[in-house]
């Protein structure tokens, strides 16, 4: 396989659904042996554009070649056949079965007529030890995080052996060190001629891994270069039509007196003996390398998992709370990691989503006030921004940063004194990012108390005021934002600076 044979060209792709042009008349060419990132908003297009690449969609005008041979893909399965492989943002594995059976799932190797479950167990081993990932194959996969579920999802698709993978958003749970990791298979897959198209919304790590970069704004290819020839801040500007200054703006805040304290909380497993405190109108940062217990521990304070030391204190007092409805009447909110399984509800409407947790309420003798419930929905949509500004929309047909505010808003009608945001703007791109953060921003100057877990470094040393590092379950003393930086949370996230 030529490192500069063409493996994939799309030619003049357009895709309308009923009212909705998605694409418009796209071209993309991917080489062999190359990375070839598409970056561009929520809604630009690159979804519909690999869904068309991937067999899920048929074009409405266009073509397609692989490795120069013109082809018409109706199913999924006809892009398996031709070497194609997903790694979807959104994971597609099975969490009853084993890691090793999920890598191989549909390709299970077989002796004698059944299935070889020793060498299965072996070979995906070896294929999780290349990506740097430690994870026992013999594993059940729902007993595993988000993270290292997607580090299954990234082995499956190496597994096959694949000409041409495309990754979407594949580091958007992953830490700097989980990331740095994939980055050399990426490269190792570079080297045996693999051609790999990488959609990401981290514009720093593009321009690591990236030899061509071509971006997408409102359905149309706007431009293709060499990375090497392009700038983050150039990038912005071609994806969103205008200047991003600050993706990750700090905005002033009175720090005021603990709201939340933590003291000695272990669950006896995933954290232990973890205490730290957040102020009113302070942001606190939870970081760490994946597996360290950090989305476990905000779990454990939402009353989500049980702990077996330690105590809770809100303003001063100790509370139990053994259920995030305890926790709501606490005055603590929890925006999850997952957003599609544990965020929102899929089938049901924007104004849906934000009054679940407030029903009661909105309620007079038993009955919900439409009005009511209304009238919060369209107070969020408008002061949000959530775009289409339509609360009887279904919530599973907004970009995934929409989503992210209308679950944001969703925890915020409980009038919480706590939010915890868990990877608030995983998977979303640079405009919704700066929305969100905007929002944060003005939760924190009007006095709440705010715990952000991010993987993305620069997420953490943006906007946070102080931040705890955490490390195979434990918990640094906090970090001043004046001693922050990379280098600092790395040593302390890897174990070189003592914890």
């Amino acid at each position: 396989m030529s490192a500069v044979a063409t493996a994939l060209r799309m030619r003049g792709i357009s895709k309308t659904f009923p009212g909705v042009k998605a694409l418009s008349n796209v071209n993309l060419t991917v080489d062999f042996g190359r990375v070839h990132a598409i970056v561009g908003e929520n809604g630009a297009g690159k979804s519909t554009l690999m869904k068309v690449l991937s067999g899920t969609y048929l074009p409405t005008t266009g073509t397609t070649d692989i490795a120069g041979v013109e082809v018409r893909m109706r199913k999924p399965a006809d892009a398996q056949r031709l070497g194609i492989r997903m790694v979807h943002q959104e994971l597609n594995l099975v969490p009853d079965l084993t890691v090793a059976e999920n890598v191989y799932l549909g390709r299970m190797p077989r002796k004698w007529g059944l299935a070889d479950k020793a060498k299965m167990v072996r070979d995906a081993a070896a294929i999780l030890d290349e990506l740097g990932a430690a994870i026992d194959p013999k594993a059940r996969l729902g007993d595993l995080s988000i993270s290292q579920q997607q580090l299954v999802e990234i082995a499956k698709a190496y597994a096959a052996g694949p000409r041409i993978i495309v990754l979407d958003e594949p580091t958007s749970s992953l830490s700097e060190h989980e990331t740095a990791a994939l980055f050399r298979i990426l490269r190792k897959m570079k080297q045996e001629g693999i051609a790999i198209v990488y959609i990401s919304h981290r514009l720093k790590e593009v321009l690591e891994i990236a030899d061509d970069v071509t971006i997408l704004r409102d359905g149309s290819m706007i431009d293709t270069r060499p990375a090497d020839g392009i700038t983050a801040a150039e990038m912005i500007r071609l994806m969103v039509g205008r200047e991003v200054t600050n993706v990750f703006p700090k905005t002033p805040s009175e720090i005021g007196a603990p709201v939340l304290k933590v003291a000695g909380l272990g669950d006896g497993y995933n954290f232990r003996d973890v205490s730290f405190e957040v102020r009113a109108g302070e942001i606190l940062g939870l970081t760490g390398l994946v597996g360290a217990g950090r989305t476990e521990l905000a779990r454990a304070v939402f009353g989500m998992a049980r702990v077996t030391e330690g105590r809770v204190e809100i303003g001063g007092k100790p509370v139990a709370i053994n259920s995030p409805a305890a926790a709501v009447r606490a005055g603590i909110a929890y925006v999850p990691e997952d957003r599609k399984d544990d965020g929102i509800v899929p089938s049901l409407s924007v104004r849906e989503n934000i009054s679940l947790p407030v029903l009661r309420k909105l309620s007079r003798f038993g009955r919900v006030s439409m009005s009511a419930d209304r009238k919060l929905a369209e107070s969020y949509t408008k002061d949000f921004s959530i775009v289409p500004p339509d609360p009887e929309r279904r919530i599973s047909l907004l970009s995934g940063g929409n989503q992210q505010k209308a679950v944001i808003s969703k925890w915020l009608s409980t009038n919480p004194s706590v939010l915890i945001l868990d990877e608030p703007t995983r998977g979303v791109d640079v405009g919704a990012k700066a929305e969100i953060h905007r929002i944060i921003g003005e939760l924190v100057a009007g006095g709440m108390a705010v715990v952000m877990i991010s993987s993305e470094l620069s997420e953490v040393l943006g906007v946070c005021d102080r931040v705890v590092v955490m490390r195979d379950g434990h918990a640094s003393a906090p970090v001043e934002r004046a001693a922050l930086s990379e280098a600092r949370i790395m040593a302390l996230a890897t174990g070189e600076e003592a914890a």
